[in-house]
């Protein structure tokens, strides 16, 4: 489990890269900085693979810290399951019907990521998931497919960022490294294979695996698809 993690954060460090490059090329158009908090509001799905790399970023943070950012994910998430009694510990998404999960996650949210310091820094920076490191700019393929074509309202205010060759990057092999290396974690934990597993943020920050996994074995034991291909980050 250790090793596939530590392929993932490289898998994320080469998204880092990706975006820090288009920063450098563009820093008139590209405001997003450390500290810019403004899009870590609100709700988003991320995957078994990102909830398990950000718990391990979390549990390395002192006592302190844990403490007031539990109590703020357990708040929420207590919250959320009264409000949507289906949606319950170890919250799950794919145990409830997709077309609620807008409802639980609406895009006017902006309730503050629990992982934010009272500065707005994020406190698990290095372990966030792959959907923080994709937001602000449109995702456009090495192929010049535009995967994602939305963008952050503070970035490219002079231009359009669908117009820029150099923001390309090979999303289309990145997704299905993703999808590669999430498949294998399912097959640790139960010897076989699906294709989708996710939660929110503030259910990984509480995330016990052995709570999580007999759902995940019920889910595969249901599956009769495992080929959906490639996983893509920015469903919400």
């Amino acid at each position: 489990m250790n090793s596939l993690l530590s392929r993932y954060g490289e898998l994320l460090s080469e998204v880092d890269a990706w975006f820090h490059d288009c920063t450098v090329r563009h820093p008139q158009q590209i405001t997003c900085r450390a500290g810019c908090s403004s899009c870590c509001r609100g709700l988003f799905d991320i995957t078994l693979l990102d909830a398990l790399y950000l718990k391990s970023g979390f549990d390395r943070l002192d006592e302190s810290l844990k403490i007031g950012v539990t109590r703020a994910a357990d708040e929420r998430l207590k919250a959320l399951s009264r409000q949507f009694p289906l949606f319950a510990e170890p919250w799950i998404l794919n145990r409830i019907p997709e077309p609620e999960w807008d409802a639980i996650m609406p895009e006017e949210d902006e309730t503050p990521c629990p992982l934010l310091s009272e500065a707005g820094v994020c406190l698990i920076y290095e372990y966030r998931p792959m959907t923080c490191r994709l937001n602000g700019i449109p995702l456009i393929d090495v192929s010049g497919e535009e995967l994602f074509d939305e963008w952050c309202s503070l970035n490219f205010v002079m231009g359009n960022p669908l117009e820029y060759e150099d923001l390309s990057f090979r999303f289309t092999e990145l997704f299905a490294q993703e999808l590669l290396l999430f498949h294998e974690l399912i097959r640790i934990l139960t010897g076989k294979s699906i294709s989708e597993v996710d939660t929110i943020i503030p259910a990984a920050v509480v995330l016990e695996l052995d709570r999580v996994l007999p759902v995940v074995e019920e889910m595969v034991g249901q599956s009769t698809d495992t080929t959906k291909f490639p996983l893509n980050p920015l469903r919400s």
